[in-house]
């Protein structure tokens, strides 16, 4: 979970023309199947570890009590639309205090302690706590419906390893309707680490195994609920592109399923969209080359909705305390412009949804998916059939 970082002083990162992240900037009239609504979108990992469990020592370089309400008061002046954290753990109320007038929030799933947890001391190696320290907040004038929890299938490290299974870590999803009534869906998750010294020492193979899992999780999730609206993935990915096999394994693979096309965000405005092949394992950072751990990547349906990235910044500013960080990483932020509404067309798409062990998949006639049946009209898949009640 706490990874330390060798903060490099010299790296710079711009913040890419994200000057619109005011009100000025978030809505947008809608005219037939053209929009011009902008909206902002914002991960960071607020490193919300105990700093002491005890008389154990755990997190004494994290943010603590002080340095999380400096978190919230940073995000009060962002005024990001939507915000997606990792690791609120023990100091959430200090992080979302100053955000309650203009903010909703999803279900803190709790702490990491000892008070209101049991706990089998005989047997710590199968204790995992059940919390999994992710959070969502949103602006009040936005309708956000959490959509579940999802842990991961696979982790990997106890009591090392960045103590991946201590928590239960995972991704949520939300749904998403932006002002001008654009339909979005979000992902938020935490993936596993691995420690610079475990890196350095070439023993991150199956720290590396692991995240590859949560890939292909995650790819499966994605395909199963795609249908006309557009998803962001977003979190603390603690993956690099050189590293990791993102590309081919998620990216190329709902790519290549013909239903929605993948961009991430840092490399389509910042590296002319070109994926790095190698990442450098001497550089111990949570930023290396100019990329971060954590990253916000989205996919436009083939026929639905689409949005476009405008704007993407790895966001320094405001975010020092004494020169360092408030929290364990830099936050990542980027602006989406809605490009054009999803009709009912979209319904053709749905064709080659997957279904599971034969059930069936439900679609509302605009070709957005529920989990439950509508009573009157609606798209209904079941074995590769499609049935269609206007």
């Amino acid at each position: 979970m706490k990874r330390q970082f060798l903060w490099i002083l010299a790296i710079f990162f711009t913040c890419s023309s994200l000057t619109a992240f005011g009100q000025e900037q978030r809505t947008g009239e809608l005219s037939g199947s053209e929009s011009n609504e902008q909206f902002t979108i914002a991960t960071l990992n607020v490193d919300g570890l105990p700093q002491k469990l005890l008389v154990v020592n755990l997190n004494t370089e994290g943010p603590g009590s002080a340095g999380t309400a400096r978190i919230g008061k940073y995000l009060l002046k962002k005024g990001y639309d939507l915000v997606m954290m990792q690791e609120d753990f023990n100091y959430h109320d200090m992080l979302t205090v100053l955000l309650e007038d203009d903010y909703k929030f999803d279900e803190w799933s709790g702490d990491i302690g000892l008070e209101g947890h049991s706990i089998d001391f005989l047997h710590l190696q199968n204790h995992r706590f059940p919390c999994d320290g992710l959070m969502a907040c949103w602006k009040n004038d936005l309708t956000v419906a959490p959509a579940g929890r999802t842990p991961w299938l696979q982790n990997f490290g106890k009591f090392s390893h960045a103590n991946d299974e201590i928590v239960t870590k995972g991704f949520r999803r939300y749904d998403v309707t932006l002002r001008g009534g654009d339909r979005i869906v979000v992902y938020n998750m935490h993936m596993d680490a691995t420690l610079d010294e475990d890196e350095a020492e070439e023993n991150a193979a199956k720290d590396r195994d692991a995240r590859l899992a949560q890939w292909g999780q995650l790819k499966d999730d994605v395909l199963q609920n795609l249908d006309s609206r557009p998803a962001i993935i977003t979190g603390d990915l603690n993956s690099f592109y050189g590293r990791d096999d993102i590309k081919a394994n998620f990216i190329d693979a709902i790519n290549d399923s013909g239903r929605g096309t993948v961009a991430d965000v840092w490399v389509e405005l910042q590296q002319q969209g070109v994926y790095p092949t190698e990442t450098d394992v001497t550089e111990l950072s949570n930023i290396r080359n100019g990329e971060s751990l954590d990253k916000i990547i989205y996919i436009n349906p083939t026929m639905g909705t689409k949005i476009k990235a405008v704007a993407f910044c790895i966001d320094k500013e405001g975010y020092l305390n004494d020169g360092k960080p408030l929290g364990d990483h830099y936050p990542v932020a980027a602006t989406f412009q809605v490009e054009s509404r999803g009709t009912a067309t979209a319904i053709e798409s749905l064709t080659t949804a997957p279904s599971v062990d034969g059930e069936q998949s439900v679609y509302t006639i605009e070709g957005i998916r529920v989990s439950d049946q509508p009573t009157q009209k609606g798209v209904y898949i079941q074995n590769g059939k499609k049935t269609i009640i206007r």
